[in-house]
């Protein structure tokens, strides 16, 4: 089990926390009100969690091109 950090615009993996290290994050993310959980979490049958976040790129860009945020899908 483990935490995985994807950018949920281009899909890029972040970076994971093994099990030992995510074990009270893990509760803390269970205790998330549903709302926000469902947004930005997905928990897969095998107990990993990925949380969907941003990476540096993405970040950038919607700096530098903030019309972006009212796109959708603004990376093809």
């Amino acid at each position: 089990m483990a935490i995985r950090y994807t950018c949920r615009h281009c899909d890029t993996e972040i970076g994971s926390l093994p099990f030992e290290s995510a074990k009270e994050l893990i509760v803390e993310i269970q205790q998330l009100d549903e709302g926000k959980g469902e947004r930005f979490l997905t928990f897969e049958n095998d107990g990993e969690v990925t949380v969907r976040c941003i990476c540096e790129q993405c970040e950038q860009s919607l700096r530098t091109f903030p019309d972006y945020y009212t796109l959708a899908k603004w990376l093809q």
